[in-house]
């Protein structure tokens, strides 16, 4: 195992950027099959599609080759032998947890996941009679003792909202020593500066909708990992839950991917030198970012997504309504910079309730830096402060 790209750089230019030559009429933009269904010249070639005796579409919540263009990409760039699209990145988690646990079974899960899936393990698994501990991830003696028994190991590194990074080759170990099947949300680190895979975890997933869709007009989600496992989703789980992904947005995804590792960079550089900036600044009294200590092993980089603490001299709320640009919506990864309050959050009616699992503050702000420049973005910020300073 090694914490470099599982691609070489001259690999990973032609895998994103180049047009692809086997385009239909060597189209530099790949088409959209866009259909439902696919048809057969004969009695034989139908039996032989559904026998498994060849592999070819025969209907788009299976099969598609947009979608499949996608697939390929996204696991040559995460060093995956197979990948599956879903129309969501629940879909994904769902698919990637479901496939593996059944009643009885037992999770341990990080704390501070995103929080649709803490609300999922909360919420539904119970019904199945499965049991999910959370254990701080960065505590390796506190995971050792929780993993034996346990059927599935969930990982997210960084973490949601407060950003904890983790040694993850070595809580994937843990997890095989143990026998738990690893899964990791590699969301915010994106297959540029982290590989979960070639650090020894079994199946990573991404919010597609975030970084790799990168525009803010797709949602969607991916699990890539060995052909096995993946095969396992895809007879199990994948045609039953219907969690397709249509052709449109994994032909959005394509696109993604072609600008992923110059945004990405651009992303890091501006949200690093504005979480220096805050780190000092007399009215915050943490920033949460993992780029202000050293790495750990497998995290190449970091991106634009990290929360801050303020201090009683500012008014979150009167901050929130300064903004300019900045604004206020969930998600991340997009072109456009965001801010999400924790005090919003913690309002929320969802159950279970999510705060001490999330350890957001009433007095917290998560921001996502985009691409309108440091500069500006730094200015907006400090004018907002300057105006909720009580």
């Amino acid at each position: 195992m090694t914490d470099s790209h599982p691609l070489d750089p001259v690999e990973a230019a032609r895998l994103i950027a180049a047009h692809d030559a086997e385009s239909l009429l060597g189209a530099v933009v790949p088409p959209i099959v866009q259909t439902s269904l696919f048809t057969f010249g004969s009695y034989d070639e139908m039996l032989a599609a559904y026998r498994g005796e060849i592999t070819r579409p025969i209907y788009s919540r299976g099969l598609n080759p947009t979608v499949r263009a996608f697939e390929e990409k996204l696991a040559a760039l995460e060093g995956a032998e197979d990948a599956l699209a879903f129309g969501s990145g629940m879909a994904a988690i769902s698919a990637a947890v479901l496939a593996h646990v059944g009643p009885g079974d037992r999770i341990v899960a990080v704390r501070h996941v995103y929080p649709d899936a803490f609300r999922l393990f909360g919420t539904y698994l119970p019904r199945m009679g499965v049991q999910v501990d959370y254990v701080d991830g960065r505590d390796l003696d506190a995971m050792a003792q929780a993993l034996p028994g346990a059927k599935l190991l969930y990982l997210e590194s960084p973490t949601s909202w407060v950003m904890q990074a983790h040694d993850v080759g070595e809580l994937a170990r843990l997890a095989r020593e143990h026998g738990a099947v690893s899964v990791i949300d590699n969301s915010w680190a994106s297959p540029v500066f982290q590989n979960p895979l070639t650090l020894g975890v079994d199946l990573v997933l991404h919010s597609a909708s975030k970084y790799i869709g990168g525009h803010s007009d797709v949602v969607a989600g991916v699990v890539a990992g060995p052909r096995a496992r993946i095969d396992l989703l895809r007879a199990e789980i994948y045609p039953y839950l219907g969690g397709r992904i249509a052709p449109m947005d994994a032909w959005l995804l394509l696109r993604g991917l072609r600008t992923l590792p110059l945004r990405v960079e651009a992303h890091q550089k501006s949200a690093l030198e504005i979480a220096r900036r805050l780190s000092v600044h007399d009215t915050v009294g943490e920033v949460m970012h993992p780029g202000l200590a050293p790495l750990p092993p497998g995290l190449r980089g970091t991106t634009g997504l990290f929360s801050i603490v303020f201090r009683d001299g500012v008014d979150p709320r009167a901050f929130c309504d300064a903004l300019r640009l900045f604004k206020l919506g969930v998600s991340w990864g997009g072109h456009e910079s965001l801010v999400v309050p924790g005090e919003v959050v913690l309002q929320q009616k969802a159950r279970p309730n999510s705060a001490h699992a999330f350890g957001i503050s009433p007095r917290s702000v998560r921001l996502h830096v985009g691409l309108e420049g440091t500069e500006a973005l730094w200015a907006d910020l400090t004018a907002a402060i300057d105006a909720a300073r009580r």
